[in-house]
């Protein structure tokens, strides 16, 4: 069975998680200038109302994740959707840093339940042959989000206000909701036996155990990541290449949309290994070309298009691994547990890392992140890919 592929259904999702991601960062790259100029705050206080907003979505990809598949894709989503469109509002009503961070921990906790519920429509309506392809389009919304989010949110607030990103925002917000009605998710056959497994509030309710070895992996890329998303400006600062630091995540993200129909395919094709291994690899390079741009400049945009290939290519694939090993019931479980993990990298990363940087410096920094990314393909190797590699030996005989 060979069904197609770019369907109404999957462009709706693909636009409502691209929606999504772009509110995401174009908030978060403003958010920290909007609170030093109104509320005079400091940059660490404005660094949490950032911050703050990844920890609201954390929370609710861990109770998102246990309801998604026995509520329904289709109508988290428009629950996520609208408490977004509310709390988007909210801003609006932001007098102080504190009614700021609840409203940020709010917003993001919404935002986190519709996120979860697109990756759980996607799982569903992708064929099973073209999981890696598939997921692979949809997952462009994060780096396309990474690079036009921030740009476009910087400069409205340069030549208008904070409050036109707003207005922006609730837009897509609206929109996304008036996409997602029309949405036509399958149902998936649950047997009263898997249905009182669901029940209760045990781990594995919250978590998909069988996406635990590629989600082990996802936290420590996720650590490397969060070294880039968090530390890039000040090293630039430090290395006086602003400007041209400023065109990494452009680099970044044109990388990603390049290769990821290759990559889609071949991880269908040959399977996941065959991707996984160049992406440990690439990510890997890019992070030595980093540490090394205080010698030669323009290194950093080598270094994100190395990124984009290596770190872009793991986030798709990681998460297609995640659905294949889980059961067809669980598949919104397996993608949350992988993104929990994947964002708490991104999310702890920050202040684990920044112990080390007085002595490590941020060359060092990026040396050591290539490092524990090239741990993490071996890791890799021990924990799924191994297995993958003797089921294809296995089948070739």
């Amino acid at each position: 069975m060979n069904q197609r592929l770019w369907n109404k259904d999957f462009i709706i999702v693909s636009l409502s998680n691209l929606f999504l991601y772009f509110i995401f960062y174009l908030l978060i790259s403003t958010i920290t200038v909007f609170a030093i100029d109104t509320f005079h705050a400091s940059t660490s206080e404005a660094g949490f109302a950032a911050g703050v907003f990844v920890i609201g979505m954390l929370i609710a990809r861990i109770f998102a994740g246990k309801y998604v598949d026995s509520f329904g894709p289709k109508k988290m989503l428009i629950l996520g959707l609208v408490l977004t469109g509310i709390t988007t509002f909210f801003y609006f009503a932001s007098a102080n840093l504190t009614i700021l961070y609840i409203i940020r921990l709010l917003h993001g906790a919404s935002l986190g339940i519709a996120i979860t519920a697109t990756g759980a429509v996607v799982a569903r309506i992708v064929p099973p042959e073209k999981h890696g392809e598939g997921i692979g389009y949809y997952a462009l919304s994060v780096p396309l989000g990474a690079a036009i989010g921030p740009l476009l949110g910087m400069s409205i607030t340069q030549h208008a206000s904070f409050q036109v990103n707003i207005i922006l925002c609730a837009l897509l917000v609206v929109v996304g909701l008036l996409f997602a009605i029309f949405l036509k998710v399958p149902e998936v056959d649950v047997t009263d036996e898997q249905l009182s497994e669901m029940k209760g509030f045990k781990m594995r309710n919250f978590l998909e155990p069988k996406a635990f070895p590629v989600a082990i992996i996802a936290l420590l890329i996720g650590t490397g990541y969060a070294s880039i998303i968090s530390f890039l400006n000040s090293y630039a600062i430090d290395i006086n290449l602003v400007d041209i630091a400023s065109f990494f995540f452009i680099f970044y993200a044109a990388a990603t949309v390049v290769s990821r129909p290759f990559v889609g395919r071949w991880f269908d094709q040959k399977g996941e290994n065959f991707v996984m291994y160049p992406a440990f690899i690439s990510f890997a390079i890019g992070l030595v070309i980093l540490s090394q741009a205080h010698i030669v400049g323009w290194f950093i945009l080598l270094a994100g298009i190395f990124v984009g290939l290596g770190y872009g290519s793991f986030t798709s694939s990681g998460q297609a691994i995640a659905v294949k090993e889980s059961p067809a019931h669980r598949t919104g479980l397996a993608t949350s547990t992988f993104y929990i993990f994947l964002d708490g990298g991104a999310g702890i990363g920050p202040t684990v890392l920044g112990i080390f940087i007085p002595v490590l410096g941020f060359n060092g920094l990026y040396l050591a992140m290539a490092v524990l990314v090239a741990v993490s393909g071996v890791l890799y190797y021990f924990l799924h890919g191994r297995k993958k590699h003797h089921m294809a030996h296995g089948s070739a005989a």
